[in-house]
């Protein structure tokens, strides 16, 4: 793993990712791993949908609104190709202590939530030294790079590292994550003991884990509903974790985030129409019935058209060729005139001159001269040769 720092300004402070310093990455467990791959085509249909929250203070107060959006997309590669993926897209606006603030990510994700691409941008208008971050994350060959960008006032800081895609197994992006927990959600379980990788907010490498935290009912629009409490711990190596709670419907709609240790949460405002696996009937079995084409009204209809064409056809090829039929009728009188037992060997004995491949016999030739069509037989047979 490598690490490049540029930066503008005086105040610059490199912060060396793991690895640098001989350290081992963390590794994924086998329990995140096999969660990850059991994720099934089919089941990630149900997970396309967009949804809205309101952002509100630890006093109730209106703050903003959360969106987040889940899409099938096209991804297209360096070579120009373009293949599918799991498009997300997930943005906040609104206000902290009265200052304009924002998030917005852009992911682009496999059917196995393996990272393509990711971009996210984060501004908070402070009065005197707004603050503005950008991170990108970009799969490059065998790669994983990462550039951290962050402005301060009028000070530019960036940071690019990157990671050996063979290390990032079982690593889980932001957009990931958003994708995850509706899976969860539909499946009304978290993985046991699973360890996942992320990264901190410093951009390094490091665990990440989901904690059941059972249900509850939550009421709305006089309505009710179960909800689902996942809590994903991101274990930063150098900081305190940062812990996150999400409360989500059966179908993977949020219905609550709460950010432990920060005032206020997202909530939603009007209870979604929950959407349901849709049943499949099995199919329907049909006993085999056997054919009789000669009953079946467009069958016979169709052999007779084609017999017609056939026979058209046929009659067609002999008018445009007369010495054809010539030729089988002369045949067929040298046949019935000699009435030959071996009648295979006659037909090729009387239409082998006709073969412009076979020298030409002389014009006096001898009458008991062996026929090369016929193989060593006692003389009895001979008379049934053509003369």
């Amino acid at each position: 793993m490598s690490s490049k720092v540029h930066s503008t300004g005086s105040r610059t402070k490199d912060h060396q990712p793991s690895g640098v310093e001989g350290l081992p990455f963390p590794e994924a467990n086998a329990e995140a791993i096999n969660f990850l791959s059991s994720l099934e085509y089919e089941e990630l249909q149900l997970l396309f949908f967009s949804e809205t929250l309101a952002m509100v203070s630890d006093t109730g107060e209106p703050q903003g609104e959360l969106t987040i959006e889940v899409q099938r997309g096209k991804y297209q590669e360096k070579l120009g190709l373009l293949t599918s993926c799991i498009f997300v897209h997930a943005f906040t606006q609104g206000f902290l202590d009265k200052m304009l603030c924002g998030n917005s990510l852009l992911g682009h994700l496999s059917e196995k939530l393996e990272l393509m691409e990711q971009h996210s941008h984060e501004f908070i208008k402070f009065l005197i030294l707004p603050m503005e971050r950008k991170t990108s994350l970009l799969k490059e060959d065998d790669q994983l790079a990462v550039t951290r960008s962050i402005k301060e006032g009028e000070e530019v800081k960036t940071a690019v590292t990157s990671f050996p895609w063979s290390s990032i197994k079982g690593f889980v992006s932001e957009a990931a994550n958003l994708v995850l927990l509706r899976v969860m959600a539909c499946r009304q379980m978290v993985p046991s003991n699973a360890r996942f990788l992320a990264l901190d907010s410093e951009g390094k490498l490091c665990y990440s884990t989901y904690q059941d935290l059972g249900f509850q009912t939550i009421h709305m629009d006089q309505k009710q509903a179960e909800v689902f409490i996942v809590e994903q711990t991101v274990h930063s190596e150098e900081g305190i974790p940062m812990s996150c709670q999400y409360y989500l419907l059966s179908d993977g709609h949020l219905a609550k985030r709460i950010q432990v240790g920060s005032p206020g949460c997202c909530i939603i405002t009007k209870m979604p129409i929950l959407r349901e696996v849709d049943e499949i009937e099995p199919r329907p079995v049909f006993e085999k019935k056997p054919l009789v084409w000669e009953e079946d009204m467009e069958l016979y209809r169709k052999f007779l058209e084609r017999k017609e064409e056939l026979r058209l056809g046929h009659a067609s090829y002999l008018r445009q060729h007369p010495e054809a039929r010539a030729l089988i009728s002369d045949f067929l009188l040298f046949l019935l005139l000699r009435q030959p037992v071996d009648v295979v060997t006659f037909a090729a004995e009387f239409f082998g001159p006709f073969d412009p491949r076979r020298p030409s016999s002389p014009g006096l030739g001898s009458s008991n001269r062996p026929s090369p069509f016929r193989s060593l037989e006692p003389e009895g047979d001979a008379g049934s040769g053509a003369g």
